[in-house]
């Protein structure tokens, strides 16, 4: 399901009653390929629910993604990943950064691609500094959205 943030909120509020242990991933998720349903399966065996950030397409823009990017768009890129059978819910996020809405749902694990440095992982702090904890998973080798794109302008 596909949830506004204050909606994530109250989602959040009620597993976290039932004693369920919250994983929360985020990303643009662009063009959705087998690195990114494996990476969420990964995410989501850490825990009880899986939520799922998705950039803006605004907040993706100021990533540095080229002009044409996202190609989908937001809502539609959290439908699909609200798809997944790995995903419990999934937020968009305007910020450009994923740390205030880490902030308002307090996950138990926060989860990023190993291609991530610790330190550079936003939202660490929050997590840590409430007993939660930090996984760096790798990713799939071979897939990645720009090389999908690559091949489809070629």
């Amino acid at each position: 399901m596909v949830l506004s943030p204050s909606e994530a909120q109250v989602f959040v509020e009620r597993a976290r009653s039932a004693d369920q242990r919250i994983v929360f991933t985020n990303g643009v998720f662009d063009v959705l390929h087998p690195g990114h349903v494996r990476y969420l399966r990964d995410a989501r065996a850490l825990g009880d629910l899986l939520i799922v950030g998705v950039n803006s397409d605004r907040s993706a823009r100021a990533l540095g993604k080229p002009p044409d990017r996202p190609i989908n768009p937001e809502g539609e890129r959290a439908e699909v990943l609200a798809a997944l059978a790995s995903v419990d819910a999934v937020v968009v996020f305007d910020e450009d950064t994923p740390h205030a809405i880490i902030s308002a749902l307090q996950p138990d694990i926060l989860v990023k691609g190993a291609d991530w440095g610790a330190d550079a992982i936003v939202g660490r702090d929050v997590v840590e500094l409430r007993g939660g904890r930090v996984v760096r998973i790798e990713l799939a080798k071979g897939y990645s959205t720009t090389a999908i794109l690559d091949r489809i302008r070629r």
